[in-house]
């Protein structure tokens, strides 16, 4: 299993799908087995809770060391991309019920942060001002 992140020059998605894409493949998939009707918010937010969870789980008592080397080892590289598809899945379908883009929602709120928190000049190598921050 090839657990390397792509970083071709290609602007075409993996597989060839983009968010949206993979939003109506979701919606899709739940209605030809009629989950619609348990598709709230609510249900789906308490689901990527607890997938976000089992996302942590994987990572609870490891040192930071060795969580950064999980996908050196592909057993637990494919629980961690199962999880990530899960986290996904249940945000991709919860922004889908809300009508939300997600890729317009986190580009604004990098906004947001970018005026939030400014790089403050003694952040800079080359700044002049070296007093302490106190």
């Amino acid at each position: 299993m090839n657990t390397a992140p792509s970083h071709g020059t290609s602007d075409e998605p993996p597989h060839g799908e983009d968010l949206q894409a993979l939003q109506q493949r979701l919606a899709a998939f739940a209605a030809a087995r009629e989950w619609q009707p348990f598709h709230t918010p609510k249900n789906l937010a308490t689901a990527l809770s607890v997938e976000a969870s089992e996302l942590v789980e994987i990572f609870q008592w490891l040192t930071p060391e060795e969580s950064a080397q999980v996908m050196a080892d592909p057993m637990v590289a494919g629980r961690v991309e199962d999880e990530v598809a899960d986290v996904l899945a249940y945000l991709l379908q919860f922004c889908e019920v809300l009508g939300i883009d997600a890729l317009a929602a986190l580009s604004a709120k990098i906004d947001r942060n970018e005026d939030r928190f400014p790089v403050l000049e003694r952040d800079h190598p080359n700044s002049t001002d070296r007093h302490s921050p106190e």
